[in-house]
């Protein structure tokens, strides 16, 4: 890994798609507005698919073009989004099975990250 900035650039598209993911799939449980509207929420798929390209863009010219770094970056950002918004908005506590299962994502990342 030789590019701090794609790398940033990159985790921080991830975040932020995983984010939108969370809303757009959960968001029927937290607002009547999106059960009610499925059709128009799906939409959003296009600019969430967006975001996730150039996260992999970003996060594979960081790894000079490897392509596993960027998979588990995207999977275990996506754990720890979906662990803040369960949290958050369900009032689903982070339990033992959980906590070892974020443990695991931060695992992957360091391995991705730091293993030369």
């Amino acid at each position: 890994m030789n590019d701090l900035k794609s790398l940033s650039i990159g985790i921080l598209l991830f975040m932020l798609g995983q984010v939108f993911t969370f809303y757009q799939l959960n968001g029927q449980f937290i607002w009547k507005w999106i059960e009610k509207n499925p059709l128009l929420i799906s939409l959003l798929g296009i600019p969430i698919s967006l975001v996730f390209i150039y996260a992999t863009k970003y996060t594979v010219i960081a790894f000079d073009y490897v392509m596993w770094p960027q998979r588990f970056i995207g999977f275990a950002s996506g754990i720890f989004i979906y662990a803040w918004g369960t949290y958050y908005y369900f009032n689903q506590p982070i339990d033992v099975k959980t906590a070892l299962s974020l443990c695991l994502a931060v695992v992957l990342i360091g391995i991705q990250v730091l293993w030369k």
